[in-house]
């Protein structure tokens, strides 16, 4: 298990880890299990999918509903789910794994590695200030279309000619953008120079056996892509173009194939339960699965750590955003973390518009994935969110495994 050794003060106290004794049960077909997704769908769901990593360890793998009402086609375990911001996460996990390389610098400037960034007084925004949303430049360019996005050399040229407001002085939610930047670190950082979906595929989904995680879904799997409805009126302040109507995460958008198809490094991955779960086991699991080391466990220990301002207001989102320094939403903040996933600093989450929801509890070993396809499901029930049933079902059932 890990263990938190310290809680005090405004900065994240460190992690212990303790190497787990493994569990081989799996409860995916527990009648809790199906209970709860049977309760999910009526309180709003059309489909949905969950699965959830006990001590390094796939305990639940399930699905539920409908993943395309139109066609009348199930939601499946092998089902595809556009997940939007659950991506940064793993984009996190990637400038994480560079720079325990010693590829990059979190605390050096972009412009080290990209020099074009440097223009119009981007010189010194740090890697970090963007990892936590700090970097002053969270727009969109302007025209964006889909089909632009999908363009990796436009984008990052348009991003290139930014200028930025308060760079390092401010909380941004960096909705969209965030991704195009950070993804081209990586990029310019691999000494393979791989495009960013390669780099994933290759550095993180290989060596720990992921084949359905999508940066750009290839023909072949488009049939498996749920079809998403709703999520189009997502309220942000949007004085700066940060995420305008022709790519908005919303159904709209994202059923179009040139988004299912574009990599997108901030809102773009589509994947099924199971695979983005077994990433954040990676996490809880403190760098390492099944024999796999991906990164050491000093560094997953500092994912939890607070960004400066961490108690500033976001100038974007207009509600409480516990961020972190590293990449991640934080857990154990009263009023500001998701009580759902936890109630104690040792977790890190990456949330994603519409409810989609990964997060890595270190104190309990334990990484959940939430995937589903209706993006207003959060807003049609209220008074019992749609993930609710199936967190307290699995909280229950790690609660009675015998190790």
């Amino acid at each position: 298990m890990y263990r938190r050794m310290c809680d005090s003060g405004n900065s994240a106290p460190d992690i212990v880890f303790i190497r787990a004794m493994a569990t081989s049960q799996d409860f995916s077909d527990d009648p809790r299990i199906r209970t709860a997704l049977a309760r999910s769908t009526q309180l709003g769901e059309i489909g949905v999918a969950v699965a959830a990593y006990y001590k390094g360890k796939l305990i639940v793998n399930a699905a539920a509903g409908s993943a395309d009402l139109e066609s009348k086609v199930s939601a499946q375990t092998s089902t595809l789910w556009p997940v939007f911001s659950v991506t940064k996460g793993v984009t996190a996990l990637a400038i994480h794994m560079q720079a325990e390389r010693g590829l990059l610098e979190l605390s050096a400037p972009v412009s080290k590695y990209w020099p074009g960034f440097a223009a119009n007084g981007k010189q010194d925004i740090t890697i970090e200030q963007c990892l936590s949303h700090r970097a002053g430049i969270p727009r969109m360019p302007t025209g964006v279309t889909p089909e632009l996005m999908a363009d990796w050399d436009w984008m990052v040229e348009q991003i290139a000619n930014y200028r930025p407001f308060s760079p390092g002085t401010c909380n941004a939610y960096h909705v969209l953008v965030w991704g195009w930047i950070l993804g081209e670190v990586v990029r310019k950082t691999d000494p393979k120079k791989s495009g960013f979906n390669d780099y994933v595929r290759e550095e993180i989904c290989r060596p720990l056996g992921i084949e359905d995680f999508h940066l750009g879904v290839p023909d072949s799997e488009l049939p498996r892509v749920a079809k998403l409805q709703g999520g189009n009126s997502f309220t942000i302040v949007d004085d700066y173009n940060i995420s305008p109507k022709e790519v908005f995460p919303g159904s709209d958008v994202h059923n179009l194939r040139v988004v299912q198809q574009c990599v997108d490094p901030g809102a773009g991955a589509i994947t099924t339960a199971e695979a983005v779960a077994r990433i954040s086991a990676l996490i809880a699991n403190g760098g390492s699965l099944d024999g796999v080391r991906i990164l050491s466990q000093a560094t997953v220990a500092g994912f939890n750590r607070f960004r400066e301002g961490a108690y500033d207001a976001d100038k974007v989102l207009m509600i409480p955003v516990w961020f972190g320094a590293a990449g991640y939403w934080l857990g154990g903040e009263i009023d500001a973390s998701d009580p759902l996933v936890g109630d104690h600093r040792d977790i890190v989450v990456s949330p994603g518009a519409g409810g989609s929801m990964a997060w890595a509890d270190f104190r309990d070993c334990l990484a959940v994935a939430f995937c589903h396809n209706n993006m207003d499901s959060v807003a049609v029930m209220d008074h019992e969110r749609t993930l609710a049933p199936m967190v307290r079902t699995i909280r229950e059932i790690v609660d009675e495994i015998v190790i």
